[in-house]
Order: C-alpha cells, then structure tokens, then sequence
C-alpha cells in the first residue's frame, strides 16, 4: 500500500536520488542538492502556514510505499507564478500573408516570448521511481496534488497550469534548444536551465529575442517537437487532460514542450470529488476510490475500496491508519482520474 504526504527532512537523499533517476530535461528536479534542499525547506514551511489567501509557496508531495517505509516517488504544486519571477514562455500566434498581385495567401505561425501566468498555480516535479511505476501509482500522487488544492481552494489560484518536458534524448540533446534557444543564449542547456530556476530569470528577458520568430525558419528537426511531449510524458500529459487541462499553444522556451492549463474549479477532482464521514469495515464490494484527509498542514492521500452507505464509507482499519484519521472523521473520496 503507497500513501502521499508531505514531504520531510528525512526524504531528502530519497529526493536527491528521485532527481538522478529523472534525467535530463526534467527541469523541475534538477541534481542540485542545494536546490532541492531549499525547495524541501520551503515545503516544510508552506505546509505549516496559516493563510486563507494565495502566496509563494511550494508544496512537496512524496510517495511513500508503507510496507518497506521507502520514499518512490513525488509530485508539486507551485503558488504564485510569476510574481517575484516572471514565468516566459512562447506562445504560437498564426499570421496570413497574402498577395492580390501575387496571387498567394498562407498562414505561418510565429512565437513570441510571453509573460501571461503570474499568480498562477502550477502543478508539477511528477516523477515515480521505476521499480514502483505501475498499479496506479502515478496516478495516485499526480491525482493527490488536487485533492491537496481541493483541501483549501482558497489557498491556490484560480488558473491551474502545468509544463511537459518536451522532447530531450538520454544524453540530453533537445532539437528546439539547439536550433533556437541556444543561438541566444550562447551557452549549455543545463547551464541555462540551472540559471532559470535559481536566478531572476532577468537573463531570459536580456537575451530572448524581442520579436516574433517565424517557424518555417527554423529547421524541420526542432519544428518537428513544438508542442511534443519527452517519450515518457505520455502518460503524464493523459493525466492532466482527464483532469481539465488543455493545449493551447504556449511552450517552453527551452525545449519546446507544451504548457497546458485551465481554471482551478473546472478541474475533474475539485468538481467531483466529496465529503464523507470514514468508519471501519471490510468493503468487499465496495469501490476502489483515492481519499485524502482533507487537511493542509498533515495532509495524506492513499487509494483503496470503499462501500459507501448514505453519506458514510466503509474502508479497511489500513486506510484510517494511512490517512491519520480515526472512525466518524471527515474524509474526501474522488474516483479515479
């Protein structure tokens, strides 16, 4: 049995270790152990928190896999994008070119860098360690960052946003990044990645192009992965669009992956998902749902069958012990994404 909680000082090699495996491209866990050590601390902090209103926070989720007490797998919710850093991306526009004397009209996309989300909510850092991949535990910890934001609403924005890495083969080469980005940058991917999440990101604003970049121009490779997502960010992205997201035409400026979003209160688990009261039984014909214990600070999510009876579930001693709750407390249930 997996349960998601927050994450803890204790996880950090855990984390340190998730990051290694995740390779290149993944830009939301990047092999900084001073960076991740911040993010952790800033975890730590956000979880405790008392507000009623959004702020920068950074929640991390962890997977924990109860029978061996290993930590598999974590996931992220961001508040306040864009706020004290702004947050670039292209967005692609179509312009028509025409001639009367000519006697031609076409359409060509350009990309322009925007700065659109600022506070926003991102959810993202999805990554579940191989040997525990399966069984529904991607979906699991991807589905408990909802029913986290699900748990104080008012906490979060009201934009929900999510970046896919695009495409970037095992040895870290991305066709976007070296066709585009890198003429500007004049530097290494990871060098600009690093640069990204630990500066002003002042750098990209300096050394972007002001103007639109016509497509045709660059070459098929890179155009070939605008909007594609890394090979193994299918699932990932399925995922997101079961949950309310949608493509619509903004990527990152690096690797050309796309960024999907869409309101807060339209997402699937926020809409469906419902409180009921847990009590201690043996659903063997119940249900197999995910529940949280609809808390912040303490927060925990597990999967498991339920019987529901009127507005009371039914759900093994396991379950009550993995969400921290005891007989007759409120619980949320949401069916899976």
């Amino acid at each position: 049995m997996y349960v998601v909680r927050p994450i803890e000082a204790r996880d950090l090699e855990a984390f340190l270790e998730l990051a290694r495996l995740s390779g290149p491209g993944f830009t939301s866990l990047p092999e900084d152990p001073d960076l991740l050590e911040k993010r952790l601390r800033l975890s730590l902090d956000s979880f405790a928190l008392e507000t009623h209103a959004p702020a920068e926070e950074g929640y991390l989720l962890v997977l924990e896999d109860l029978q061996t007490g290993k930590t598999v797998g974590t996931s992220a919710v961001k508040n306040g994008i864009g706020v004290s850093k702004p947050f670039f991306n292209f967005r692609l526009f179509s312009i028509a070119q025409s001639s009367y004397v000519a006697k031609r009209r076409f359409d060509m996309d350009v990309m322009i860098l925007v700065n659109e989300f600022d506070g926003c909510t991102e959810v993202g850092t999805l990554f579940v360690h191989p040997e525990a991949r399966g069984g529904g535990t991607g979906g699991l910890i991807a589905q408990a960052r909802y029913l986290l934001i699900a748990a104080a609403p008012q906490r979060f924005g009201r934009v929900l946003l999510a970046e896919l890495r695009g495409v970037v083969d095992k040895h870290g080469y991305s066709p976007f990044w070296e066709h585009l980005t890198r003429k500007f940058f004049r530097m290494e991917f990871n060098e600009a990645d690093y640069l990204s999440g630990t500066t002003d990101k002042q750098f990209i604003l300096d050394l972007m192009p002001k103007y639109p970049i016509y497509v045709d121009l660059l070459p098929e490779e890179a155009r070939a992965v605008i909007g594609q997502v890394h090979p193994e960010g299918g699932g990932a992205r399925k995922l997101l669009e079961r949950e309310g997201f949608s493509f619509n035409r903004i990527i990152d400026i690096f690797d050309g992956g796309p960024l999907v979003f869409g309101p807060r209160d339209s997402m699937r688990t926020l809409r469906e998902s419902r409180l009921v009261r847990i009590r201690k039984g043996h659903p063997d014909e119940g249900e197999r749902l995910r529940l949280s214990n609809n808390r912040i600070n303490g927060f925990r999510a597990c999967a498991g069958a339920v019987a529901m009876h009127g507005e009371e579930a039914y759900a093994d001693a396991e379950i009550l012990e993995a969400l921290q709750v005891k007989e007759g407390d409120m619980v949320r249930i949401v069916s899976a994404t």
